[in-house]
């Protein structure tokens, strides 16, 4: 089975964003679109063309993931969750979704889609 090639980011800090950017071309994925925000992330989802999300936990000013979580999964697209901390700030309806643990290595970013 093949990783999905339409990947979401989902990364409030823009070099971070970049760096998944490139790894995913030369992984010779696409960019779905980069939000740095819940609100901009649910209008990418909703706008289609996502075939999996790469979604950092933890956003700016509080803001978590969750509601970009709930609405990939209730539309049966698959995600990962980054973050450089521990599994306690993932909600546990999605705790056995993939992780990608930072700092990224392009590995890891192949072996995380690689498990979608």
């Amino acid at each position: 089975m093949t990783s999905p090639s339409q990947i979401l980011i989902v990364e409030d800090e823009p070099l971070i964003a970049m760096m998944l950017e490139d790894f995913l071309e030369v992984l010779d994925k696409k960019v779905a679109g980069t939000a740095d925000s819940v609100e901009s992330a649910l209008a990418l989802v909703h706008g289609g063309n996502v075939g999996a999300a790469i979604l950092d936990l933890n956003l700016r000013a509080g803001e978590k993931s969750t509601p970009v979580a709930e609405a990939l999964a209730s539309k049966g697209i698959p995600f990962i969750f980054a973050t450089g901390g521990s599994d306690d700030g993932v909600d546990e309806r999605f705790r056995d979704r993939p992780r990608l643990q930072k700092p990224f290595t392009m590995d890891g970013v192949a072996k995380a889609l690689d498990s979608l």
